[in-house]
């Protein structure tokens, strides 16, 4: 499971006598509610079916596929055709995103019970599946697994909250979020959730 509200206090607090600007942000907005999702193949399915949707939309096929079987058994989605799949929803695109998942899942070469313990190994894994790209891997190893140390740095919010965190001058590239984190090792996932929670309380900087 994800960071629990008690490591993630705990890393941020780390994190502010790192880097003193984070404590005055937390000063500001306060501590986040933490971000835990269930570890394993519905949660990655789940990934799947909400790219590009409103959350309304993401349920609405949820509860569509529930009525045919277990979502979180991939053998459900191994055995609908692919008519089924667009009844519930799917696009042709997710449909093969789907299928690219359960595939991996059912034929052992993705064990989500026991991914490598080096973070990026375990991103090259999942990322493997048609349709999971990087960000969301990254999503998922933090929330559904609680791996302290990840950092999306590629996320377009986090570069915008920690060149306002960090008052600089224009929003940080990817390149140069990720150089600034270096510094806070081991605790760059509590600085991402926190970077989600400033973007989402309208910090009181002005956009960069």
């Amino acid at each position: 499971m994800g960071l629990s509200a008690e490591r993630l206090n705990g890393d941020l607090d780390a994190l502010a006598a790192i880097e003193p600007a984070f404590g005055a942000a937390l000063a500001r907005v306060g501590y986040p509610a933490p971000r835990i999702r269930a570890r394993g193949y519905a949660t990655l399915l789940r990934t799947i079916v909400g790219q590009q949707v409103s959350v309304k939309a993401a349920d609405a096929v949820w509860r569509k596929l529930e009525v045919l079987g277990d979502p979180t058994d991939p053998a459900v989605i191994a055995a609908l055709s692919d008519e089924g799949l667009r009844a519930c929803g799917f696009s042709r695109q997710k449909t093969g995103y789907a299928r690219s998942l359960a595939e991996e899942v059912t034929s052992g070469r993705l064990n989500l019970d026991h991914l490598p313990e080096d973070d990026e190994e375990a991103i090259a894994q999942l990322v493997r599946v048609k349709g999971i790209g990087r960000w969301s891997a990254e999503v998922y190893l933090l929330f559904a697994e609680g791996r302290a140390d990840i950092w999306p740095a590629g996320d377009l919010a986090v570069q915008i909250e920690v060149g306002r965190i960090l008052s600089l001058p224009e929003r940080p590239s990817e390149r140069l979020t990720r150089e600034l984190a270096e510094a806070w090792r081991p605790y760059r996932g509590a600085a991402a959730i926190f970077t989600w929670h400033h973007y989402g309380a309208g910090a009181d900087a002005a956009p960069i």
